[in-house]
């Protein structure tokens, strides 16, 4: 898949009450160095309704795919396939590139996707959070972790900076529906914003914005995300890469 080295050094803390951790790192599918992508949880799922109105947005992005895309630094091209499994709330992103796999977490709000990922079948300790952009500032967020079928829920409002730079006080639900709040500072970094999460203790993580959303992988050097927009078309293009990345890579999936 993907080449990424160090991709992210982010610090592997709980966020929030729950066993937060998240991002995968994404290796080049050509290279032999370069980690795959992702596929979230090893248990068996939880069966999802089939008139509701998450398995309709599930429905909208489930499937068999090929990808083709750019390695992150101008470290050439790859391409593979994508498979992508709904899991409840969450879905599970699945690659293969180069005879590597790699496997993750994504969650979708309207026509955006944010995923966490890492190399291998197995994305734990990966996690991602989709913020929407409000038009006051604010932030509404929905994130994702390997291995757990439920999303997680959170606000935040904006204390002080302008446009996504600045501070915010955070309030939500964890997986297992403990509220907490606490607050959070992002930061311009490169092409991308740093995020660090303080709710009694620090989680760090680093995310690409795509208009008036913002996708933050949080987990460890092991975790890289994409950040993907859905066509009208069915088609998904992404941005994606880390916090050492020079410049992020590309990805486009095409339905089968």
């Amino acid at each position: 898949m993907r080449k990424l080295k160090n991709f992210l050094s982010f610090s592997a803390v709980v966020l929030v009450t729950s066993a937060l951790a998240a991002c995968g790192a994404l290796g080049s599918k050509t290279s032999e160095n370069a980690p795959a992508k992702p596929a979230p949880e090893s248990k068996s799922p939880a069966p999802v309704a089939q008139n509701s109105p998450a398995n309709d947005a599930q429905r909208s992005i489930a499937g068999d795919y090929t990808v083709t895309g750019s390695n992150v630094d101008g470290q050439g091209r790859y391409e593979g396939s994508l498979t992508i499994t709904p899991r409840d709330d969450v879905y599970q992103f699945s690659w293969l590139s180069g005879g590597k796999s790699s496997d993750g977490v994504g969650v979708m709000t309207g026509n955006k996707v944010a995923v966490a990922f890492t190399e291998g079948t197995d994305g734990k300790g990966c996690g991602v959070v989709l913020y929407k952009i409000l038009p006051n500032g604010d932030l509404d967020g929905k994130a994702g972790y390997w291995g757990v079928n439920t999303s997680e829920g959170e606000t935040g409002k904006r204390t002080k900076g302008t446009d996504l730079d600045g501070e915010y006080a955070i309030s939500g639900k964890n997986t297992d529906g403990q509220s907490y709040d606490g607050t959070l500072k992002v930061a311009k970094d490169g092409d991308g914003y740093s995020f660090q999460w303080n709710t009694g203790s620090v989680l760090k993580g680093f995310g690409i914005r795509q208009g008036d959303t913002v996708s933050v992988g949080i987990g460890g050097p092991q975790c890289s995300f994409v950040s993907y927009e859905i066509k009208a078309d069915g088609t998904l293009e992404g941005k994606w890469g880390g916090q050492t990345s020079k410049s992020f890579g590309t990805e486009v999936a095409k339905k089968k």
